[in-house]
């Protein structure tokens, strides 16, 4: 059976160089529209409980996607730290990953800028330690047990910050030892590990397209997308997305847990209708696109909502000036309970904040919702909508308008 095409491959090389970042991002601002939600639902403890049960489900997963689609093997500290340079976790320098190798089971990272502690410190000392402390604690122990069960993480120095301009602003350090008992699977580990999303087959990278085609070789100081092939960029695009999709399943196996399945997803539409937002802000943004029919339409076919085609099934159709979602309830992503499972003829708030970052006139309206397919066209009203509430709380982050720039060519930091 022939791969089903990706939607990122109609992009540059170039163009899918800039991009890849921006996924990366906008996976992390997730939880900037998830968290305030659960702050209102259960408190800051609450927030942060289900912080750490989301993270701890996904981040194994994916990351173990990651190293087999870019092929970097391996079971020692080099490996975690290449994992951590292409995880929502830790996008390029928002959150500004330093990394010094010692040998195969001793190494250290550090933070020279944090966008998460820029947005949490205004919010007060409690919030810091919620994060820095109660949050990353285990869920960085569970990213790093996706290459080692045997790795531990631990501070050396973190926040809350004395002085308040302490730089970097944390730091830590990964052993391996084989005396450590691994830590014990989660509860809910397998609602996402064998959900559709983390066995979804996404076509292969093409050796033989020019530039790189994987990640084997030493950790770089920095890891510059244009040096990527094509080929590569689209499979990393789809990673992405789908990093996307799984944290967003282990945020509703948390909320589920607090809440009953009325509220949790209520929840999970607000989260999705914030990030929805500004994710389409920045693409558009990123993709130097206008306002129009044109515009939309390749904003959607970007979104990583909607991707990867493997898993979504989406359509994205825009013929003389009418743009349509076919979104079908046979998906991955409909079994799974996803992101477009949550949009039906009544909840098409994500689609309108959606539509609304590439032009505030903008709307959603279902033509067709019988039980196997969803048929959404987008029109413009006469006069332009206010911006979400659920868009306008995302936008707090200081992730909303972060600006990437062009560090040059990436220093190896361990010999091969």
């Amino acid at each position: 059976m022939s791969a089903i095409p990706s939607r990122y491959a109609r992009f540059s090389r170039q163009t899918l160089a800039a991009l890849v970042p921006e996924l990366l991002l906008c996976g992390h601002l997730i939880d900037r529209s998830g968290m305030a939600h659960s702050i209102a639902a259960f408190g800051r403890t609450g927030m942060a409980e289900v912080a750490i049960e989301e993270w701890r489900l996904a981040s194994p997963v994916y990351t173990r996607r990651m190293r087999r689609a870019l092929g970097f093997a391996g079971d020692g500290v080099e490996t975690i730290f290449k994992g951590l340079q292409l995880d929502i976790g830790a996008p390029p320098q928002f959150m500004d990953f330093r990394f010094r190798v010692d040998d195969h089971e001793h190494g250290e990272f550090w933070l020279d800028h944090c966008g998460a502690l820029a947005d949490v410190e205004p919010m007060g000392e409690d919030f810091v330690v919620s994060m820095c402390h109660d949050i990353e604690d285990p869920t960085f122990d569970a990213t790093a047990l996706a290459t080692n069960p045997h790795a531990r993480v631990r501070p050396i120095h973190r926040p809350p910050r004395r002085p308040a301009d302490r730089r970097p602003v944390c730091a830590w350090r990964v052993t391996i030892d084989a005396a450590n008992e691994p830590p014990p699977v989660p509860r809910n580990a397998a609602l996402v590990a064998e959900s559709a999303a983390a066995r979804t087959e996404l076509a292969p990278i093409d050796p033989s397209d020019d530039g790189r085609s994987d990640y084997a070789g030493p950790l770089l100081s920095d890891l510059r997308f244009a040096d990527f092939s094509h080929s590569a960029l689209v499979r990393l695009a789809e990673e992405v997305c789908l990093q996307h999709h799984l944290l967003t399943l282990g945020f509703l196996v948390a909320v589920r847990a607090k809440a009953d399945a009325p509220t949790a997803t209520a929840i999970v539409r607000k989260q999705f209708t914030g990030i929805a937002g500004l994710t389409a802000d920045r693409i558009r943004r990123c993709l130097r696109l206008g306002d129009d029919a044109d515009a939309l339409a390749t904003v959607l076919a970007a979104h990583p909502a909607l991707n990867p085609l493997p898993y979504t099934g989406i359509a994205v159709d825009n013929a003389d000036g009418t743009v349509r979602l076919r979104i079908p309830r046979n998906s991955g992503a409909s079994t799974d309970g996803a992101w477009p499972a949550l949009l039906d003829p009544e909840h098409l708030a994500p689609l309108d904040a959606l539509a609304r970052a590439v032009n505030p006139r903008w709307f959603a309206t279902a033509v067709d919702g019988d039980d196997g397919l969803l048929t959404v066209d987008f029109g413009l009203a006469d006069e332009p909508f206010r911006e979400s509430a659920e868009v306008a709380i995302t936008r707090f982050s200081t992730g909303a308008d972060f600006a990437f720039t062009d560090r040059g060519k990436p220093l190896p930091l361990t010999v091969v």
